[in-house]
């Protein structure tokens, strides 16, 4: 079941809702077609619930939203970046462990 606490943005959203959020963000960049990305679905379901209130988590369909996956030079789904103050701190690229995705948000919370 999908967690609440995860936003879903799109090219229009994501400058307010990522770039100018008070909150560090870690954005997936995802396809329905990509099986990586559905496997790690619920690992970023659990980090959201996780760290509630300390990072935001987003998600953004890169085929419904094609600007910000490519201003961000995004050539291989998924890929999770996670942003502070605007800027990118760190970036991962294809299906890592929750402990991994853990290790990088805890570089910010």
């Amino acid at each position: 079941m999908a967690s609440e606490k995860v936003i879903h943005v799109s090219d229009a959203e994501f400058e307010g809702s990522v770039l100018q959020n008070d909150l560090p963000c870690l954005v997936d960049f995802w396809a329905p077609w990509c099986g990586p990305c559905k496997a790690i679905g619920p690992v970023i379901d659990e980090l959201a619930d996780e760290f509630d209130g300390k990072v935001q988590i987003a998600k953004m369909n890169v085929d419904d939203n094609p600007a910000t996956p490519g201003k961000y030079g995004i050539r291989a789904i998924p890929t999770l970046i996670l942003f502070k103050g605007g800027e990118v701190v760190d970036q991962i690229t294809g299906a890592v462990g929750k402990g991994q995705l853990s290790d990088l948000i805890k570089k910010v919370s």
